[in-house]
């Protein structure tokens, strides 16, 4: 897309000398084949708010895409896209792990929740709208997950414990270790059935 909107004249990598401060994202775009499913997990499941509507041609001038943004109350945004466009198969995949041949749990999308509390609301929410849960307690952080309507693994997670400046030297080790240590603790699985009624 980049080479694409550079008309294929990038500048190729540089290597920057002076260090940038951390920032959060602005937004996570991802494409939908249901529209109206996916506006409606995630405004009513997920609590998000629309926010702005772009309709464009594409940038192959052979269809157009509509760009939702959805606030995620926590400053950066969630986008879908809706594409119609002759360049693109209409059963194209939306899963951002299964469509690549990967296990559902490999690319997810994790929010942050505020705390256990809201999270455990946010699971209820989850639950009242029709959707199947699963909470799992990873020790350093707790996190519920469910499937949107494109297959995409989506997750509200919580923090549980601050890191220390060992737990960034034990990161940095296992980063370099060519077979890490592996963690066998088996985590804390909780599964929640959607209304029915929903």
């Amino acid at each position: 897309m980049v080479r694409l909107l550079c008309n294929g004249k990038g500048s190729g990598r540089r290597h920057l000398s002076t260090r940038l401060e951390p920032m959060a994202y602005h937004h996570v775009a991802i494409a939908t084949r249901n529209l109206h499913a996916s506006h409606r997990f995630y405004t009513e499941s997920c609590g998000f708010e629309l926010q702005k509507v772009v309709a464009n041609p594409t940038p192959e001038g052979q269809g157009w895409a509509r760009h939702l943004f959805y606030a995620t109350d926590g400053g950066e945004m969630l986008a879908l896209w809706d594409l119609h466009t002759a360049a693109i198969p209409e059963d194209y995949p939306t899963a951002i792990s299964t469509g690549l041949g990967l296990p559902e749990w490999v690319n997810h999308i994790a929010f942050a929740a505020n705390d256990l509390d809201d999270m455990q609301a946010r699971r209820q929410r989850w639950v009242d709208n029709g959707n199947d849960v699963a909470e799992i307690d990873h020790g350093w952080c707790r996190s519920i997950y469910t499937n949107d309507p494109n297959g995409i693994m989506v997750e509200f997670c919580v923090t549980t414990t601050a890191f220390t400046d060992a737990d960034r030297t034990e990161a940095a080790r296992l980063l370099d270790a060519e077979m890490p240590d592996l963690d066998l603790t088996v985590p804390d699985i909780q599964f929640y059935v959607a209304n029915a009624s929903a």
